[in-house]
């Protein structure tokens, strides 16, 4: 297929996704669009060769670790500090996913289906990434394809038992505070505005140029990449770009949300969504209906972990159950899902704008910063460790 039509009709199709994405209000993502055209389309004789016509799956592989490192810079450290009973509730969710899985699941759905599973429900597309890898290296095909349908439905699972969470947290929050009292339980976690010194000061706003910030990141990836060579595999590739861009955030050498300064998160975005939906060429009815069974239990397992993990660690940190099993299936969608959740509940429950306020003021932090830890974080370390055990 000519390139420039292949690229055309994959943009095409990634914006039907969004579209569909925005009106829904993310209730039916991107991704589950995209992936039930690209799967029509493929048994209807569109080519399964069209991301490789399109030259983005090269693309997209190498930017994987870049992509990786600029979510290593989205990190602050002091952010996470205001919220630490929050990212507590959050490992423990997504340890919950992974034990859950490996312990009960195994005997249910297999060993390869268990593992492929924990680290995608438990964030999404960098670590569905990973253990597809792995699986495709092992000549696994329908465990790449199981792994690229969970992270397409999970939000299914994810959306419902929040939603149903923080409506009950709202009604908690109006039934037991003042709303003319403005105070809340985030009045002391709010974010400090105050600029801390760096090791390395920032670069001027005209050097900040594309190029520029590209080569600094660039130079971190690689320098991850050799540093995971070193520990023998101990570390993967993509937790040591985490790390690195984390820390190299923290010094001042790279810039906070470095790619999209940059002007290059959203193609490098496009092709790494081709990587995904590359295993989709490989799909067939049967193959499908073969993976129906793990999928869905995978799923139920997993929130029956997170629910279980979450809650224990919520009920000894103070937080009530229901915001912590909200913090908990923030895995399931991440961000935007979060914002959009949060700012739903508060206009389903305020009938005020001081109610809504109120509401907002203390959901809101709680599973932006849930949702960024499991995706950005605990996901990727997570895949780290099962990728060996696949």
């Amino acid at each position: 297929m000519d390139s420039l039509l292949a690229l055309m009709i994959v943009l095409i199709v990634f914006a039907v996704g969004d579209f569909v994405s925005y009106k829904t209000k993310s209730i039916v993502s991107m991704m589950f669009v995209a992936s039930a055209i690209f799967l029509v389309a493929f048994w209807s004789g569109l080519p399964t060769t069209i991301f490789q016509d399109a030259h983005l799956v090269g693309f997209g592989a190498l930017m994987i670790g870049l992509l990786i490192t600029h979510m290593g810079t989205l990190l602050s450290i002091d952010d996470l500090k205001k919220q630490w009973k929050t990212v507590v509730i959050a490992l423990a969710a997504v340890a919950g996913i992974g034990l859950f899985l490996f312990v009960v699941g195994t005997p249910i759905i297999g060993r390869e289906y268990a593992v492929a599973s924990a680290p995608p429900i438990s964030g999404g597309v960098v670590a569905a990434i990973i253990m597809g890898e792995a699986a495709t290296a092992k000549g696994l095909d329908s465990i790449a394809l199981f792994v690229t349908i969970l992270i397409v439905v999970q939000g299914f699972f994810g959306f419902p038992v929040a939603s149903y969470m923080l409506n009950r947290e709202a009604r908690k929050i109006l039934a037991l505070k003042n709303p003319g009292d403005n105070s809340s339980e985030t009045d002391n976690e709010k974010i400090s505005t105050k600029v801390r010194k760096k090791l390395i000061p920032s670069l001027p706003a005209s050097l900040q140029t594309t190029y520029i910030l590209l080569a600094k990141l660039s130079m971190v990836a690689f320098v991850s990449f050799k540093l995971a060579d070193l520990t023998n595999g101990v570390i993967h590739r993509y937790v040591m770009c985490l790390l690195i861009g984390v820390i190299a955030r923290e010094i001042g050498f790279l810039e906070e949300s470095i790619m999209t300064k940059s002007n290059a998160f959203g193609l490098a975005m496009v092709a790494l969504m081709a990587v995904i939906f590359g295993n989709l060429s490989k799909a067939t009815p049967e193959m499908l209906l073969s993976i129906l069974f793990p999928l869905v239990v995978s799923l139920v397992l997993g929130v029956i972990g997170i629910s279980i993990f979450s809650g224990i660690a919520g009920k000894l940190l103070g937080y009530s159950m229901e915001m912590s099993i909200a913090i908990g299936v923030s895995a399931l969608f991440g961000f935007p899902g979060t914002f959009i959740i949060s700012n739903e509940v508060a206009n389903a429950n305020g009938k005020t704008e001081m109610e809504r306020t109120l509401i907002l003021d203390s959901i809101m932090p709680k599973m932006l910063v849930a949702g960024f830890v499991t995706v950005t974080i605990a996901s990727v370390v997570l895949a780290g460790i099962m990728v060996n055990l696949i």
